[in-house]
């Protein structure tokens, strides 16, 4: 008989508080995650580092390069005007709300206007992306699930003005590929079409070779080479062949349309790639406690941040 896995350990919004009381803590918090013991410049890469008096006009003070430089500089909380403490709450919210949390709430919470809530959650999100699709070591194997879905609304359901007419079905609607590993990660993606070689590509990208793959019975995954390729017929009602079902990662996209339908009721499709990151990230980290989650948030900030400018003109 097989042990139980432990329970991840969670913390309550209580000890989180007691845990970060103030700026300080979080600030601290922050550079251990990031320097561990020797504080390194963002700047020039030297050790050779003394820390300012009162913090001004930054924490710490490079004696090669003389630049100036905080836990903030080089990641993607630079320049943010935000206190770490409001950064820490924020990532805690966004890793106990298993369908998301809308930044309407979030500013309530924060104290914060919407605008800045939605921008801060957005980065947490841009941040999510490298461990959501890049820490696969070169695609899942084994036996793994591919399936793709449709995000948006109904086009009977849009103003008359706003409708494409032009079908039915996925008609105005995004499209999100993913492959599942069974009982295993998720790597999702949102693509321009449901052509053969765009569903080929995504699949032998993150899918080693000589794996077992699951599909429905969709023209475009046949035809597949390098992998013993099974499917399931779901036009004549056909869920389960042996071990042959898409269960998994169609479990996934209820999951995401949870979220979309009860919690953020819109996902513009400009963004909707961070969004799919989120539920992809949060699946792929669930067996971790909170603060090893929130520390896994933060090791995926130390790269270039991400503007208001560049994030609306995307």
């Amino acid at each position: 008989m097989q042990d139980k896995q432990p329970k991840p350990e969670t913390i309550s919004l209580y000890d989180f508080f007691k845990k970060f009381p103030d700026e300080e803590a979080a600030r601290l918090y922050f550079e251990e995650k990031r320097w561990s013991i020797t504080k390194c410049c963002p700047n020039c890469g030297s050790l050779s580092v003394s820390e300012c008096k009162d913090h001004k006009p930054m924490a710490y003070r490079c004696k090669d390069c003389r630049k100036h430089f905080s836990v903030r500089t080089g990641t993607m909380l630079e320049e943010s005007r935000l206190p770490l403490q409001k950064w820490l709450m924020a990532i805690y919210m966004m890793t106990t709300a298993r369908k998301g949390i809308p930044s309407t709430q979030m500013a309530k919470e924060l104290g914060i206007t919407q605008k800045s809530a939605w921008f801060l959650a957005q980065r947490i999100r841009e941040s999510w992306f490298a461990k959501s699709n890049g820490d696969s070591s070169g695609g899942l194997d084994n036996v793994v699930e591919v399936d793709e879905t449709y995000i948006g609304g109904k086009e009977k359901n849009k103003h008359f003005a706003k409708r494409l007419n032009k079908g039915r079905g996925g008609v105005g609607k995004a499209i999100v590929v993913g492959v599942k590993q069974r009982n295993g990660a998720v790597i999702a993606q949102t693509i321009n079409n449901t052509s053969a070689a765009t569903l080929k590509a995504f699949i032998y990208r993150n899918v080693k070779a000589g794996a077992t793959v699951y599909t429905d019975n969709f023209r475009s995954y046949k035809g597949l080479v390098g992998y013993s390729h099974n499917t399931v017929n779901h036009s004549v009602g056909e869920y389960v062949k042996q071990q042959a079902h898409t269960n998994g990662i169609e479990s996934f996209w209820s999951l995401l349309k949870r979220g979309y339908y009860g919690v953020y009721h819109y996902m513009s499709h400009k963004h909707l790639h961070r969004y799919v990151n989120e539920f992809a990230f949060r699946h792929n980290t669930a067996q971790l406690g909170t603060m090893q989650f929130i520390d896994a948030t933060i090791t995926h900030m130390t790269h270039q941040r991400l503007t208001y400018k560049e994030l609306i003109n995307a």
